[in-house]
């Protein structure tokens, strides 16, 4: 099973067309170097205050009261990696689990 990849820096910016996305990082200084390289205005990015997940990066901003079109741009990205992360549960029904010879509860889903 692959590991997903951890980031130091999340925020947004806005592309040359306009558009806003959420954006990540690992180096706050190197991303903004390149995002005004390539044109991008309104770049808003912090640093976490630990390594995180896209997902858990996604949800830090929405606790942060990130607001306007970065706040939805934030809040469609996190809709998406929920999507996707729901997609990857295993669901068990009805199942007893066994640990060191003692049953523990039932799981339902």
């Amino acid at each position: 099973m692959a590991t997903e990849k951890l980031f130091t820096v999340a925020g947004t910016a806005t592309n040359a067309d306009g558009t806003v996305k959420a954006r990540f990082a690992n180096d706050l200084v190197a991303r903004i170097k390149i995002l005004n390289k390539a044109g991008c205005t309104d770049i808003n990015l912090m640093e976490l205050p630990q390594a995180m997940t896209k997902l858990q990066a996604l949800q830090y901003l929405t606790e942060q009261g990130v607001t306007g079109d970065a706040g939805y741009a934030v809040a469609n990205k996190l809709a998406e990696k929920t999507k996707i992360a729901k997609k990857g549960e295993i669901k068990v029904a009805g199942a007893s689990i066994k640990t060191a010879g003692k049953t523990s509860a039932k799981v339902t889903a």
